[in-house]
């Protein structure tokens, strides 16, 4: 059995009734689960004592759960675990009492043992101390070991099992957390409140582009809300450091304007718009929910299914998602897919397109990855009522993309047929022009079969050019498409929709 990741440690006192059998059944799920059994006792004795009632059929099991996610709630998760993994053995057993595991590592200094033999007397000139400090800045005293403590006990190390070069040995820091004051802030505990920061401080410039142009009581909530990021921001910047100094403030104000400056273009650059800032807020939020959510899986599930899936979902979309948009596009004109006569590297940028809207989708496993990361529920693994609400939850996504995918297309459409009542130039869909044209018969124009009104040679169409040996047009006047032999008729490009084409 591989390695499972966590995040969490657990200890968790497990009541077993049912008698030997079952107690050894329990043994091999947790065993499976990969939870040590720390000791075990008979109800009413152990660590829990007489807490629990003495039964003869009853054993109180000490185990250790790793699980992935917070520390918040971890011991309820754990509690849903042991719960589920028993009841699906056939087993009755009851978590009595669970706490986290804080297990959180000092930062203390690294050190490198130096040679002191060549340290000049205290009486020594000011150039001799200089010179011995600028070798030692250079590291060229150092001796081999490395050494990670605090700085008497560094000095310690450095000189233990020297014998009698342990005076001739001291050691010169590697980083500056030496000089920090004793009781500094654990290891992960700053890794959080530095990441609680920076999300703080995004927020709080994310608010600003939302500002713009809003009145009355729109502005004013807004400006609740990007107060409320700005004294985020300033609170976990003063939470940085233990005790707290002015400098992590004068920081926290040094970020909150460079990020503002930033975004509002201050800096030089191009300001971010609203729009900009969704798309950006749903990546960090999907990359991060599928991150804590794909970060649960073992290898072997990954090899079973995930993978396979993953491939063939998207060798197949690759394949199909290039004429999506163009068919839709096509039938907002009236026309078929295969009326449009599209390049192959347009068709490609349309499947990114599409799958950069399909991408949403993953909006679901990342807010599942949330949730299972923050111990919900409704989120954990095995769940009967995953069931019922994933499917409801599903539709809901597919039914939003598929509108936006058709809302997509359909604003194409809207927007070309503005251009051509307006007489304006078009604007393109991914690799579709279709440009102002004179048709000009080269046989009577009585005699050209085709699709839609009849052909008026004197005034311009739009034309999407030439598909299975027609000639594909828009007729702006009459609202729908035509379709000629484009061996019949003569296409010349037109300067706009007043000109006056030559019949022929």
């Amino acid at each position: 059995m591989g390695m499972q990741r966590y995040d969490q440690r657990v200890r968790a006192f497990v009541e077993v009734r049912g008698g030997e059998a079952d107690w050894e059944l329990a043994g091999e799920r947790f065993a499976a689960h990969g939870w040590p059994v720390r000791d075990s006792a008979p109800a009413g004795a152990g660590p829990l004592g007489d807490a629990v009632e003495a039964r003869p059929d009853s054993r109180v099991y000490e185990i250790e759960v790793r699980l992935p996610g917070i520390a918040k709630g971890a011991d309820l998760g754990a509690a849903r675990r042991v719960a589920k993994a028993l009841r699906a053995a056939r087993v009755e057993g009851y978590v009595r009492r669970a706490e986290v595991l804080h297990r959180d590592r000092e930062r203390p200094s690294y050190w490198r043992a130096v040679d002191t033999s060549a340290r000049p007397r205290p009486a020594g000139s000011a150039l001799a101390h200089t010179w011995y400090r600028v070798r030692l800045g250079l590291g060229l005293a150092d001796r081999e070991a490395l050494l990670h403590a605090e700085s008497a006990q560094a000095l310690r190390l450095a000189r233990a099992g020297r014998g009698a070069d342990a005076l001739l040995t001291g050691v010169r820091p590697l980083d500056g957390r030496w000089r920090q004051p004793v009781g500094s802030l654990p290891e992960e505990l700053v890794e959080r409140r530095l990441w609680a920061f920076f999300l703080w401080a995004l927020a709080a410039a994310g608010t600003l582009p939302f500002l713009a142009g809003r009145t009355g009581w729109p502005l004013a909530f807004r400006l609740v809300v990007s107060g409320i990021c700005v004294m985020g921001t300033l609170r976990a910047g003063a939470r940085l450091s233990s005790p707290r100094r002015l400098g992590d403030m004068v920081l926290a104000i040094f970020v909150l304007v460079f990020f503002a400056l930033v975004v509002t273009g201050g800096l030089g650059g191009e300001p971010i718009g609203r729009a900009q800032v969704a798309i950006a807020a749903a990546v960090v939020l999907v990359v991060v929910g599928l991150a804590m959510l794909v970060r649960q899986w073992s290898w072997g599930e990954w090899v079973a299914w995930a993978v396979p899936l993953v491939a063939t979902l998207a060798v197949t979309t690759l394949a199909a998602a290039g004429s999506v948009l163009h068919a839709l596009y096509a039938l907002g004109f009236g026309l078929a897919p295969g009326d449009l006569d599209v390049p192959p590297i347009w068709k490609a940028l349309a499947a990114v397109k599409l799958l950069t809207l399909m991408s949403l989708a993953l909006a679901l496993p990342a807010l599942w990855g949330l949730a299972r990361h923050r111990h919900h529920s409704y989120a954990a693994p095995g769940e009967s009522f995953n069931f019922l609400l994933w499917p409801f939850m599903l539709l809901l996504t597919l039914a939003a993309l598929a509108a936006l995918v058709l809302e997509t297309a359909e604003d194409a459409v809207t927007r070309t047929t503005h251009a051509a009542e307006q007489g304006t130039a078009p604007p393109p869909f991914f690799g579709v022009q279709p440009d102002w044209t004179c048709v000009e018969p080269v046989v009577p124009a009585d005699e050209i079969p085709g699709e839609g009104p009849p052909l008026a040679p004197a005034r311009p169409y739009r034309s999407f050019g030439v598909a299975d040996g027609n000639a594909v047009l828009w007729d702006a006047k009459a609202g729908e498409s035509v379709k000629v032999p484009a061996s019949k008729v003569r296409l010349v490009p037109a300067e706009g929709a007043d000109q006056v084409c030559r019949a022929a």
